[in-house]
């Protein structure tokens, strides 16, 4: 009599809990699985998104510089310049999306955190929006009655000018950081995710510092509406603050959730909210309301043919690419979330003083908390 032959019984990949995700935080592990297949798509996906970062920062930043308190903004698009052969590309959808931007302009001034948004109700910010309303309400009349009417109307459209210009300066950051990576890749630099995380840790660590400035010319005078003085820097007061609207909190969209109050499906405290990118469920509508699905359709223009090929033999084809870079984006989204953590750890992580050990564990566990309600599938 032969034994029975036992088949083996493949084993499933079991999601990190938050022990694993703060023992990867605190040893200097990626959070994503450092495989092949994942550095080709977040190198390539980041790549892509990088070109796309780079008409993103162009444009916010050129609308700083030219729509502050017009209350028609009908050609903030147009920042390269009018033709009507643009228009006919921006009328059939054969442009950038620019309303992704948009979007994540208006969660970071929605949910309103760090540095940047406490300078927005300080006194010295408030005189400042009160000398630029005078200036323009000279040569403005609509200006001047409506803030008369209304006094805090053109300050709040100042303050969320000042974030598009702000979003418009950090992509600027992040379209060179994403570009210099796939750089980096073809030239054999990169040869992991966690060479990756590294890559963008670094990059984040370089610009930490950097002045978020912002300056206007009204009239023949100018004037700064975020100032030197100020203090406001990059990775503290705008990239920080970017993530924690972006990819954690979010904002629901219209046509997925009821806005109706008595549906509840809407919490009332938008702190709890757990709408942002890795969160998401990676199905794009490509509805035009959606804004990530505007995003992986730019993302989609744009793609390497290494990532296309890796597409072609992977899910569906052409016929989910969509859904699979949206899953790739995702994946690189928690590359930068990874590397925003380790840039801003309180003390190294090779520290042997204890004190400084408590305080970094400290620190990872409360990432670690935030995590666990991500997609955490996206990690295996």
């Amino acid at each position: 009599m032969t034994a029975s032959k036992i088949t083996d019984v493949p084993t499933i990949p079991t999601l990190p809990d938050r022990e694993e995700l703060i023992r990867r935080l605190l040893s200097d592990q990626p959070l994503l699985a450092d495989t092949p297949d994942h550095l080709l798509q977040i190198v390539n996906v980041l790549d892509s998104y990088g070109i796309v970062l780079d008409a993103y920062s162009r444009n916010l930043v050129n609308q700083g510089e030219t729509q502050l308190l017009n209350p028609f903004p009908v050609m903030r698009f147009f920042h390269e310049g009018f033709s009507v052969e643009r228009l006919w590309q921006h009328l059939r959808g054969d442009r950038i999306n620019f309303e992704y931007a948009e979007y994540c302009q208006k969660a970071m001034f929605w949910h309103g955190t760090g540095g940047m948004d406490a300078y927005f109700d300080s006194e010295p910010f408030l005189e400042t929006c009160q000398k630029i309303i005078a200036l323009r309400s000279r040569r403005d009349p609509l200006l001047a009655l409506v803030h008369r009417l209304y006094p805090g109307f053109a300050p709040e459209a100042i303050r969320s000018m000042a974030t598009i210009y702000a979003l418009g300066l950090f992509w600027r950051v992040m379209s060179d950081l994403f570009l210099d990576l796939s750089r980096k890749y073809r030239n054999g630099e990169i040869v992991s995710v966690n060479d990756a995380v590294h890559h963008i840790r670094d990059g984040l660590v370089a610009a930490a510092g950097d002045p978020m400035t912002y300056k206007v010319t009204v009239g023949n005078e100018e004037v700064w509406v975020l100032p030197p003085e100020a203090g406001l820097t990059f990775l503290v007061d705008v990239a920080v603050p970017y993530v924690e609207a972006v990819f954690f909190r979010g904002m629901p969209f219209l046509g997925t959730v009821s806005y109706n109050a008595q549906a509840r499906q809407i919490s009332a405290d938008i702190g709890d909210f757990k709408y942002g990118a890795l969160y998401a469920d990676p199905i794009p509508s490509m509805g035009a309301g959606i804004p990530p699905s505007l995003c992986m359709q730019d993302m989609y223009r744009n793609l390497p043919e290494e990532l296309s090929d890796w597409y072609m033999s992977h899910g569906r084809g052409m016929h989910d690419v969509h859904v699979q870079i949206c899953i790739s984006f995702q994946k690189s989204m928690f590359c930068v979330t990874n590397g925003a953590i380790s840039g801003t750890m309180p003390h190294p992580l090779d520290t042997t003083d204890a004190d400084q050990q408590q305080a970094n564990r400290a620190y990872a566990e409360s990432w670690s908390e935030r995590l666990m309600g991500c997609q955490r599938g996206a990690l295996l």
